[in-house]
């Protein structure tokens, strides 16, 4: 599982973070706990394997926002009682 961050331009407000939450997940229907922060002007997400940035990349220019760049980290499941 792979946490991936977008640096995304031009988020103003909930809506437009309701918006990029939308976008992704049409982009990428396995995407897990998409979330944006127009604060923070990021939308970030999980899923199994690697996010193809193309057609990310043309999916939020095509909405309007601007796509900056995307990380992909490895994800591990924070457990409760794990050390």
């Amino acid at each position: 599982m792979n946490k991936i961050t977008i640096k995304i331009d031009g988020m103003m407000c909930g809506m437009c973070e309701a918006h990029i939450n939308d976008t992704v997940r049409k982009a990428l229907p396995d995407a897990k706990k998409v979330s944006s922060s127009h604060k923070k002007g990021e939308s970030t997400f999980l899923l199994d394997g690697n996010a193809d940035e193309a057609a990310l990349k043309a999916a939020i220019n095509e909405t309007g926002y601007e796509f900056i760049s995307m990380k992909t980290e490895a994800y591990k499941k924070k457990r409760l009682f794990s050390k």
